[in-house]
This record gives structure tokens, sequence and C-alpha cells, in this order.
């Protein structure tokens, strides 16, 4: 796949394009231009009980055009990159702006805030894989976990290998490009008979193929999270301590990032707007993003702008100490950008680490949740409210899997309520932490 996709090649196409579009625009009139242009290919294969299910060689390519006539704003976008699909984009983005309405928070991020400095940053390393090795590699990882008893069924192996050049550049001048790769290897096992059924998975991801877990391993720990949820239980309904394994942390580190974005602030739909400087988490807890860290799963010279990304702390020893904002919102709040346009990039945590067992100890008698179902989270007041799975913590230990309950509190709560950070990180995303002790939740079961 990689020797039929030449990513020098095409970064230098795809900059030659962003520039054409660029010149049309300032000669059409258009007082400010940005251009986004990428192209990307990858090979997918997925198989099932030992046989191929699907194979799949794709290859996409886009083009998005935004211009500004004074403080008005237009865009448009083509999956064609030739002249005269880009000259139509140009043409109908300036049509576009000429009847929209005046913002003036709009137009590019301010000139002196672009990227000047654009290092390697490790994230490109493609992988000379044949359709024939990914299925093998497929094979192998379902077999592994199929082998292990009390495995009863697989929804399947899928293995992805994918590249990407992606290039923007503005009427500043700015002109900055990234080529990357990821690739990816997951498995979703049945265990059980009839109504005592149940279902898990398991999955490795990373830029470079060597730093993949081995198909085997990633099938045998599938089969593992799937057979030890069989026998699952309803738990009482009440009050209890909640320990959120790693994957289900990460997802309340997002809830907290969608929370502090300018979007969510300028348009007042956050129940953090307002709260620089507020207490928010124990004093021993800090988060924050580096964005610029060698082979990162996230990592950019540069954001959505064009702006140069910056390591930012959100949490500083407990306390809200920044936004995260694009150039739109920061001016929307009358505040700087922080140069989060796109998001944030490799969030990690600062704060003592303690091992599961001594979580699980301290906790006492509780729940792990090991699952979450649903999207119950009310961005304004912070309530949260979700289907989950899991299981019963007795005197410190697994005692059963427990499942068919919700979860419930408010952010602010559990954040303030949170009692310590396991040292079980799971590195495998954007957004890296290991499991989390809440002091109490509402659990609602039997």
């Amino acid at each position: 796949m990689s020797q039929a996709f030449n990513a020098e090649a095409q970064q230098s196409r795809l900059e030659e394009r962003a520039g054409m579009a660029l010149e049309l625009a300032k000669r059409l009139g258009a007082d400010a231009c940005e251009v986004g242009a990428s192209v990307d290919q990858g090979l997918g294969v997925s198989v099932r009980l030992g046989e191929t299910e699907t194979v799949e060689l794709s290859r996409d390519q886009g083009i998005a055009v935004t211009v500004y006539v004074g403080n008005r704003k237009g865009n448009a976008s083509s999956s064609d990159a030739g002249d005269a699909s880009i000259r139509a984009a140009v043409e109908k983005a300036i049509s576009i702006a000429r009847y929209t309405g005046e913002d003036p928070a709009s137009g590019l991020a301010d000139a002196e805030l672009m990227a000047t400095d654009l290092p390697d940053l490790d994230l490109h390393h493609p992988w000379a894989l044949s359709t024939d090795e990914a299925i093998e590699l497929a094979l192998r990882c379902e077999t592994a976990g199929r082998e292990q008893p009390g495995i009863t069924n697989s929804e399947g192996a899928s293995l992805s290998s994918s590249e990407v050049v992606t290039v923007y550049a503005n009427s500043h001048g700015f002109l900055g490009s990234k080529r990357g790769t990821r690739h990816s290897l997951s498995c979703l096992l049945i265990g059980g008979s009839g109504d005592g059924m149940q279902r898990d998975h398991d999955f490795t991801t990373a830029r470079r193929a060597s730093d993949l877990a081995s198909p085997e391993s990633v099938g045998i720990s599938a089969a593992e999270r799937t057979l030890r949820r069989l026998g699952g239980q309803r738990p009482k309904t009440g009050r209890l301590p909640v320990l959120l394994a790693p994957d289900m942390a990460r997802g309340l580190v997002g809830n907290l990032l969608n929370s502090i974005a300018g979007g969510a602030l300028y348009r007042e739909s956050s129940f953090l707007c307002d709260q620089l400087g507020e207490t928010l988490f124990p004093e021993w807890f800090s988060l924050g993003e580096h964005p610029r860290e060698l082979g990162g799963l996230a990592s950019a010279a540069f954001d959505g702008d064009g702006v140069a990304t910056r390591d930012n702390v959100f949490i500083d020893r407990g306390r809200l100490a920044s936004y995260m904002l694009a150039a739109y919102s920061a001016r929307r709040l009358g505040l700087e950008t922080t140069g989060n346009a796109g998001g944030a990039r490799n969030v990690r945590i600062q704060a003592p680490t303690t091992s599961l067992k001594d979580l699980m100890q301290q906790m006492g008698t509780g729940i792990m949740v090991t699952e979450m179902m649903g999207q119950g989270l009310n961005s304004v007041t912070g309530d949260y409210s979700r289907g989950a799975a899991g299981f019963w913590i007795e005197n410190g230990k697994i005692s059963h899997p427990v499942e068919e309950f919700t979860v419930a509190g408010n952010l602010r709560d559990m954040f303030a309520g949170l009692q310590g950070v396991g040292d079980d990180i799971d590195r495998r995303g954007s957004i890296q932490t290991g499991s989390w002790l809440l002091d109490s939740m509402t659990i609602a079961g039997q």
C-alpha cells in the first residue's frame, strides 16, 4: 500500500493546489483566504469465524476554501483538486460571503501568531503491508481469541492501516504540511450462550506498526475481557464509590475538555462558563496537553488556524487555569487563542498514581465501571447519567460482574470527589490516563 502512495509527491501537489486557491481568491476580490487540503489512502480488512469478510482499499482527497470579504465569511469544498474544481470552489465561497451577515469575530488568526517552527514530529511511518498479510494478521488475532475456553462466537477481527497528508495555508503567507500514519488491530468476541451471552473487545493502535501489540495478545485479551463478564448481576440501588476503568476515565476528561472549549463557552452552553480560576479537582491533580510530543497520536506543530501549538495547562493544581480556544472563539470571548483550533492534542495528567489493587483496597466496597452506554450529559448543568456495566468490588477485591444499571452524578461533584488515579495508564489514545476512583455516585440498579 505505502509503495503506491508517494507522500512527498502528494504533499507537493497539495501545497501547489493550496497556493493556487489563495492566489485566485485574492484576484477575485477576497480580503483574506484560508485553504485546507488532504489526501489519504488506507487498507482495511475484516475477518470473522476464520473467513475473510471485507477488504477495503480507500483513497480520499478534499480541498476546502474559506474566504473573508470584510467581516463576511464564505466557504466551499470539493473532493477534486483539479483547476476547474478549485476555481468553482473559490467562486462559490466568495459568492456565499457576499450574502452572509457580518461577524466582527470572523477572519484569520493574527499574522504574528502563525507557526514559524515546524519540526518533524515523527508521525509518518508507512507500513508496506499486502492484503494477504493484513488478512493473516487479523486471522491470527481472531483465532487466538476463539481458542480460549468459553468463547462461543465471534464478531470478528479487523486491521486497518492508513497514511494521510494534510496541508493548511492562508493569505498571511503561512503554509504548513503534515504527513502521518495510523495502524490498528481489534477483535470482538462473544462468550456464553442463550440469555447469558456477553461480548467485549480489545484493540491496539499506533503510528508505527512495530509498536502494535501482537495479534495473539489482542485476541486473548478480548477473550479474557469477554469471559470475565459472564454471570453478570444487577447491583442494588444506592450511593457507592465508583472506580472508572482508564477508557471510562478518558471519557470524563473528554467531557471536561468539551466544557472548556470556546464554542461551548461563547454559546453559554457549558457549566464551566466564567469559571477560570475556580477549584474543580483536588489540589494534587493537574491536566494539560503536549501537542509537539514526538510520535504522539494527536501531535501537530500548528492548529487549524495556522497558530503555533504549545503546551497548555488546563487544570493547574486543581484549578481551572485555561480555556481551550481557537481564534474565532477567543475573539467572541474577548480572550487570546490558545492554539486549540481542532481541539486538544496529547492530553496528559499530572498526579500521584496508585496501583489498581491499592485503589480497590482504598474503595473497599463499590463498583468498577468498565463500560458505559448512551450520551447522558447535560452540558449546561453538568448533570451526568449513563447506563453502565462492570464489576462489584467487595472488601477491596472483585466479587462478580454487574450489568444493567446506571451511574449518575454531576460533573462538578465527580471532579471534586476524585480520590485517586491509577498507574494502569491506557496509552492508546490522545487522552492518556489511568483508572479514576470517585468518592460516590448514585447507582440505579434493582
